[in-house]
């Protein structure tokens, strides 16, 4: 008898290894692959150490901004304005820097504005019932405006050594992880816990796939959406802060198109824009093929309109792919 419970109870090799092949990841990773291998025979540089940190660098600033994206579509919003705001916060930390304030000072007070633009869509978004696109876009258009009122319509240059550091420095003396890597990586570490092993990350799944049930278990739906929208902003101003760095200026017109890319690259992953489904791996994975594949297209030296083109085909991919997943879990 007690054998028989135990058997029951016990690791099923066979039923784990239908999971896990019946699952989106696995269809990722082997596109991943497929991918890899394609563009490296047609560019022989292209599967070289060199290339992948350049990869790496150009997505640290998309991986932070898909992870946000992901919780956001995971809680069934999204937010379209994070480009303008990293634009704003590259920006305002120059010449919060320009102005004499310590490196520290900087970084805080451009996370604090980040937050208080968080704070602004969500109270549309939960108080005046305005749909999280409309807000944003709002948002989007603001932040942009100020960030060329601020600065003139000019880069501002950034001299401060403390703050470039964050820009280049290299993590334990390696020259291939620099802190915009590392940052990146740990920041998809960090968010794959809570929403794996929090309470938290439970109730953002339960807000975003049946706000009635949520409702009907307690969870506050108006909590959780500010969360989400200062969690995204915040990621947006420690990305816009981290690019600024690495270019030496903060620049009003950088980032255009940066929150399609996060959008993009989560729904890629399997992250539903429906809302209540996807995981933070799954952003990973989506974030390294759209990477991989922007790199892919400029090493072949496709012209910067055909990539768009692409672009706006692999998001179209993406959201057939995510209707179909949807339509495969109602049936």
């Amino acid at each position: 008898m007690q054998s028989t419970t135990v058997k029951k109870r016990g690791f099923d090799f066979k039923t784990e290894l239908k999971r896990i092949l019946k699952s989106d990841n696995i269809s990722l990773i082997f596109a991943l692959i497929v991918m890899v291998i394609v563009f490296a025979s047609l560019n022989k540089n292209y599967f070289t150490d060199r290339n992948l940190i350049s990869v790496l660098t150009s997505a640290s600033l998309t991986g932070l901004i898909c992870v946000g994206e992901a919780m956001l579509l995971i809680g069934n919003h999204m937010d379209l304005s994070v480009g303008s705001s990293a634009a704003f916060s590259g920006v305002l930390a120059a010449l919060l820097m320009k102005q004499g304030l310590p490196a520290g000072v900087t970084i805080l007070t451009v996370i604090a504005v980040g937050a208080l633009a968080g704070c602004c869509i969500a109270f549309f978004v939960t108080k005046l019932k305005m749909s999280s696109f409309i807000a944003t876009v709002a948002m989007q258009s603001i932040m942009r405006g100020f960030a060329f009122i601020i600065s003139n319509g000019e880069g501002v240059l950034i001299t401060n050594p403390a703050f470039l550091k964050i820009g280049s420095m290299k993590i334990l003396g390696s020259r291939f992880l620099t802190f915009p890597i590392f940052f990146m990586l740990l920041i998809f570490v960090l968010f794959g816990i809570i929403l794996k092993r929090t309470r938290v990350g439970r109730e953002i799944y339960i807000v975003g796939g049946n706000p009635t049930a949520a409702r009907l278990a307690g969870i506050s739906i108006e909590k959780t959406t500010y969360l989400l929208f200062i969690n995204m902003n915040v990621l947006a101003a420690m990305g816009g802060m981290i690019l600024a760095a690495r270019m030496n200026t903060g620049q009003p017109q950088a980032c255009v198109g940066l929150e399609f890319d996060g959008i993009t690259a989560a729904i890629l992953g399997g992250v539903s824009n429906q809302g209540g489904v996807g995981s933070i791996f799954g952003a990973f994975l989506g974030l390294t093929i759209l990477q991989g594949f922007n790199n892919g297209l400029i090493m072949l030296n496709v012209q910067s309109f055909w990539q768009n083109v692409a672009k706006g085909a692999l998001l179209l991919l993406a959201l057939t792919f995510d209707y179909l997943r949807a339509k495969k879990r109602k049936a």
